[in-house]
């Protein structure tokens, strides 16, 4: 995923945020041009001054997608979420110097670490409370349910990949984060024995919203996924549920790596 940088004022319409992973080339030149974070204790200093370059990058995207998004800022609970987590833990090594860049990483088998304006975003798209229980589906890094543990009570995610499972598991609890629980699973049929949610955040490209997820919505539960078929570019939808009532609509143009569970047939 590459970030697009946008000019002052509402984005075109036909603008995507692009959420696969970059070519190996582009990397390879971008790793030779930066420094890494010094070993002394000025890494302290600059850790912090990178979650404050990474808050104020956020803000600016909210702004300038607010036309899009309906959201030119983001609720106070979410940017604090957002600085409290060490980003840096949950990438590799040779890229922890780019953590809090509004950029993709990689994580390895394929998958990235999202960006942190649409880690951001899908999060307050949530609108997460405290007793609320979140389904995820495609754990990855671990990194946006961690995000989720600071605002709600309990967090389930599945990741499809059991190395990458196994990976995220060891660093949430090492880390800390004592209310997610990952398990290694296709996470297209959801997860039934704990449903209903409250809230339901998918973090990989679906050709179509799975029936399964909707089903295992809460009352007045909030669905976030993208839509459509990679390469071509998805669609952020929020849905809803009102009662009996679905209602779905368009956040923003997006292009997440693909769904790899049964949803993606």
């Amino acid at each position: 995923m590459q970030r697009i940088i946008l000019p002052p004022g509402n984005p075109p319409a036909n603008k995507i945020f692009d959420l696969r992973l970059p070519d190996e080339q582009s990397w390879k030149q971008e790793l030779f041009l930066r420094k890494p974070f010094l070993a002394d204790g000025s890494e302290v200093i600059m850790r912090a001054d990178s979650i404050q370059a990474m808050l104020r990058t956020i803000e600016e995207e909210c702004r300038f997608t607010g036309g899009l998004t309906g959201r030119y800022t983001l609720r106070q609970q979410v940017f604090d979420a957002m600085a409290a987590v060490p980003r840096e833990e949950f990438v590799p090594d040779r890229f922890k110097p780019y953590a809090y860049d509004n950029n993709p990483l990689p994580i390895g088998n394929g998958q990235t670490i999202s960006q942190p304006f649409i880690v951001a975003l899908m999060t307050d798209l949530l609108e997460p409370d405290p007793d609320d229980i979140i389904l995820e589906i495609g754990t990855g890094s671990g990194y946006q349910a961690a995000i989720l543990a600071q605002l709600v009570k309990k967090v389930y995610s599945l990741e499809i990949i059991p190395e990458l499972a196994e990976q995220a598991a060891r660093r949430l609890q090492k880390l800390g984060y004592d209310t997610v629980e990952v398990l290694a699973s296709d996470g297209s049929s959801g997860l039934p024995e704990h449903a209903p949610y409250d809230g339901i955040i998918v973090t990989a490209a679906a050709p179509r919203i799975p029936k399964a997820l909707v089903e295992q919505m809460a009352p007045f539960g909030r669905l976030v996924i993208p839509v459509g078929r990679p390469p071509l570019p998805q669609d952020l939808r929020l849905v809803e549920k009102a009662g009996n009532k679905i209602t779905s609509r368009s956040i923003l143009s997006v292009a997440f790596v693909p769904f790899t569970g049964q949803a993606k047939a």
